[in-house]
């Protein structure tokens, strides 16, 4: 899948769950679950122990799972990342080498930003979506609002603080797609025995996405 396309299908899905788990094992059973709630993305993140093992396994066994590499703080790691099946790149702040590295592979990059001036670097840069992180540090949607006010073509992706209960405001407020952690991503669903309760929030957060899309008017001829 190029580029265009993996950018597509994540606005189009509306939503980037982060992985963070205790264990491959435990990895492996939340992205089980998530996609069977028909959310068919992941951002692995590098604090998941054996994180790379992850992704190369989900890449071989899980064809429908659109991966993507979080938490990646530098050029060397998206790199590994990519050779490993990582079809994004995801970091909670701006590394420029980072940015560079993703243009030489033709891979999406989504480096992290918080201010205005972060954010516009970012975008001069060639991020292709800025993450807005942490989201909910300075306002959650009603800072995202603003923000995307004087810069309506930089396409944000806010983290921190997205929940069930606020996904439709970030999304009011502009956003390209929700990056969802643990209100999703529950680790302890997993150790308890019951993914089936990622699986139908999982469906939840897609009938938001799809309930607040539906609401738009309709545009153009």
């Amino acid at each position: 899948m190029d580029k265009s396309a993996v950018l597509k299908s994540l606005r189009t899905l509306g939503l980037v769950p982060v992985l963070r788990a205790e264990s491959e094992a435990q990895a492996l059973a939340l992205a089980s679950a998530i996609a069977a709630g028909g959310v068919t993305t992941l951002e692995v993140t590098m604090t998941v122990p054996g994180a790379i093992r992850v992704m190369r396994t989900l890449a071989e066994q899980r064809p429908d799972i659109l991966i993507g590499a979080g938490t990646v703080l530098d050029a060397e790691t998206a790199r590994m990342c990519i050779l490993e099946g990582a079809q994004y790149i995801v970091s909670p702040a701006l590394n420029l080498k980072t940015i560079e590295m993703c243009h030489r592979y033709g891979v999406a990059i989504l480096p992290g930003a918080l201010t205005p001036t972060e954010i516009v670097t970012a975008w001069e840069a060639g991020a292709d979506v800025i993450k807005i992180f942490p989201a909910s540090a300075l306002g959650g949607a009603k800072y995202l609002k603003s923000v995307k006010a004087p810069l309506p073509h930089v396409e944000m992706i806010p983290t921190g603080g997205c929940s069930i209960a606020t996904a439709r405001e970030f999304l009011e407020a502009g956003a390209f797609a929700l990056g969802v952690g643990a209100d999703l991503v529950d680790p302890k669903a997993i150790a308890e025995g019951h993914p089936e309760t990622i699986t139908e929030n999982a469906s939840k957060y897609l009938a938001i996405v799809r309930a607040y899309r539906e609401s738009l008017p309709v545009t153009g001829p």
